[in-house]
């Protein structure tokens, strides 16, 4: 449900540590530059299983009649193919309360991305597309179909730009006049076509940085949320469908610590509709709420996709200033440009430039490397900003989901230190659990085990790389 945007090399993956639990010796698979690793219904190899949906696709795209199924952080392969991958295998669900534990508690980077089997996700995976995966509208989900048919007739008739999913050879032949409101063009925030509300872009309080994180949840956040605790500072999170699906208690500790969830996910028509709807839908079932905001990765969105997602209840969530986090370590991006690019953002805030009005920046909890550059630079935008808070709470919005029982704090209410507004005991949704430790308001004590100046080693997960080449070629997911 997604084209996974962002996967790694088998010697990018060596990376990861990797865990073994109780079972039999793994029997080893490679072939064509492909390491898969053997499992049963004893055990498994982290190899395979904590981040092994790409090398699994891999082998799927090596062997078409190979099936592949995913549930939670569960996977198994039907089918054999002994010339290419190997034998097929199938995979236990796993539901040791022990694992659950550590995963919601865990700061031990080795830990805390051990995969789970979330029994949630796990019994409703089949009302979803397949995830890491282009979606598109299931045929039994008559829900979906009704909704999409009466969002679709207020769509403008916008073609999709370029070709084969990818938008950025369509910018040399793109009108000049930007008939479409194209962002990828000329930052474009103000749609042409009626009906459609602008983007948001910058925070309207002055001397105000809405503050976020894009590409949630990460599941070796713990320790970065712990920060962000320790601060009493709460944050926009957009989140992908799948990492949701993948990694449910780490969506949920988003939810129970105060922050405001939003989506994060981007494709074309009807396609574009799938991928917006279902991520809301995969939000709304781990953490009991359904997102009205969200942002097109790269910013790429025209009025076609605004139409849709203001169709779906979604408010269009864009920035001003790019850190670039998310490139460091590809191409020309160094480490020491995005620390410029923080040090640049802290130097207009201290020059008064943001005197009338605030501004967003684009930032990542995508991996190690993100993580601790917003770990780092936090005091430094606490310093050089007058405040610091989620866009919803820079808007006023106080009702940040479609269903009753939470709320955000005003901006007022916010910079006196009411960070968060307690659910409404019986109106919230019911279906939302608890991580273990904590409380539904997120009162679980952070962990104080960290190096000078508040940033902890957070788990190595640098490495990634981009598999689709340009801007809008990227739905990172649903």
């Amino acid at each position: 449900m997604a084209v996974l945007a962002r996967t790694m090399s088998v010697q990018e993956r060596g990376n990861f540590p990797e865990k073994r639990m109780e079972g039999p010796e793994p029997r080893d698979l490679s072939t064509n530059g492909i390491k898969l690793r053997w499992l049963d219904e004893q055990g498994w190899d982290d190899g395979l299983l904590g981040w092994g949906y790409e090398v699994l696709a891999a082998c799927r795209a090596l062997a078409p009649q190979v099936a592949l199924f995913g549930f939670g952080r569960r996977a198994a392969l039907a089918g054999t193919d002994s010339t290419r991958c190997g034998t097929i295998f199938s995979v236990v669900r796993i539901d040791d309360p022990q694992i659950i534990d550590q995963e919601g508690n865990s700061r031990d980077p080795n830990g805390e991305c051990a995969p789970y089997y979330y029994p949630q996700v796990a019994n409703q995976i089949a009302s979803f597309p397949t995830i890491w995966q282009p979606a598109t509208i299931l045929p039994s989900d008559t829900n979906a179909q009704s909704k999409w048919a009466s969002i679709q007739p207020s769509v403008p008739n916008i073609p999709v730009k370029g070709s084969n999913g990818s938008s950025v050879d369509a910018l040399g032949t793109y009108d000049h006049s930007d008939p479409d409101c194209w962002w990828s063009f000329q930052q474009c925030t103000h749609p042409k076509a009626s009906g459609v509300p602008p983007d948001v872009s910058m925070a309207p309080e002055p001397n105000t940085l809405g503050y976020g994180f894009d590409d949630g949840p990460n599941c070796s956040h713990n320790a970065f949320y712990d920060y962000l605790q320790s601060q009493n500072q709460k944050a926009t999170l957009f989140f992908i469908g799948s990492n949701t699906l993948d990694w449910p208690m780490e969506a949920l500790r988003g939810l129970q610590d105060g922050h405001e969830i939003c989506v994060l996910t981007s494709f074309a028509s009807a396609d574009a509709f799938a991928e917006l709807y279902y991520t809301m839908q995969a939000i709304k079932l781990v953490t009991g709420v359904t997102p009205t905001c969200w942002r097109p990765p790269f910013g790429d969105v025209d009025d076609r996709i605004r139409a849709i997602a203001n169709g779906l209840g979604l408010q269009t969530i864009m920035w001003q200033y790019d850190s670039n986090d998310w490139k460091a370590g590809t191409g020309n991006v160094t480490d020491a440009d995005v620390d410029a690019n923080y040090a640049t953002l802290c130097s207009q805030a201290v020059s008064g430039n943001f005197a009338s009005a605030g501004t967003i920046m684009l930032t990542h909890e995508l991996n190690n490397f993100t993580m601790s550059e917003a770990v780092k630079f936090y005091p430094q935008l606490k310093q050089s900003f007058q405040h610091l808070v989620p866009v919803g709470v820079a808007l006023n919005k106080s009702q940040p989901y479609v269903e009753p029982g939470y709320f955000l704090p005003n901006f007022t209410q916010y910079i006196s230190g009411t960070t968060t507004i307690a659910p409404i005991p019986g109106l919230q949704p019911s279906t939302t659990a608890s991580l273990p430790g904590t409380s539904p308001t997120g009162s679980s004590a952070p962990d104080t085990a960290k190096t000078s100046g508040g940033a902890r080693v957070l788990n190595e997960v640098r490495g990634i790389v981009w598999i689709l080449p340009v801007i809008a070629s990227l739905s990172l997911w649903l």
